[in-house]
């Protein structure tokens, strides 16, 4: 018997402009479930991290959020999850989080988001973990962060190896391909 392989999501607390980041987050969450794989997030119930894990939920996937107890409130933190952790802060969250994952999904998001990911990036490039990490592009979400990336290299700010920590994938089915060959 193997176990339980557990997907971090690092993505938005808004919804964005464009529906097919909403229907992207659905498809993941699906996917998850589809997958029995455990969704791990930050808890929330609005945005597409409600999107999410409403939908990884309902078809019946394991789920973990973690928030802080200062978002609670604002981001509706997600009470009839299969397991809910409130950290003091941040900083917790982002680390109880990870710990308990296997990979790591970054779906479109803002500023959170993008601190989630370069938190995770910077802790592989460190040698900290050698967990995979995923940027979902849809739409070409995250070019203008792969153009940001190439320029700190060519400005000679990391090694051309900070490129290979991560991967773009462009689609959910892309992306579950690509987790399942990592999680094998």
């Amino acid at each position: 018997m193997t176990a339980l392989r557990s997907v971090c999501v690092f993505c938005g607390s808004r919804s964005g402009t464009d529906p097919d980041h909403v229907a992207a987050a659905r498809a993941f969450g699906q996917s998850i479930a589809d997958q029995g794989w455990r969704l791990v997030y930050g808890a929330g119930d609005v945005g597409l991290m409600g999107e999410v894990a409403r939908t990884a939920q309902s078809a019946g996937a394991p789920t973990m959020g973690v928030i802080p107890t200062h978002l609670m409130t604002r981001e509706r933190g997600k009470r009839d999850l299969s397991q809910l952790v409130i950290t003091e802060d941040m900083h917790e969250r982002k680390k109880v989080m990870f710990m308990n994952s296997d990979a790591i999904v970054v779906l479109p998001g803002g500023a959170g988001s993008l601190d989630e990911f370069f938190e995770v990036l910077t802790w592989r490039q460190i040698g900290l973990h050698r967990k995979p990490i995923f940027l979902l592009d849809v739409n070409g979400y995250w070019q203008p962060l792969a153009a940001l990336l190439r320029h700190v290299i060519d400005q000679g700010f990391a090694e051309e190896t900070m490129l290979s920590y991560y991967s773009t994938v462009p689609d959910v089915p892309s992306l579950v391909a690509r987790l399942r060959a990592a999680l094998s």
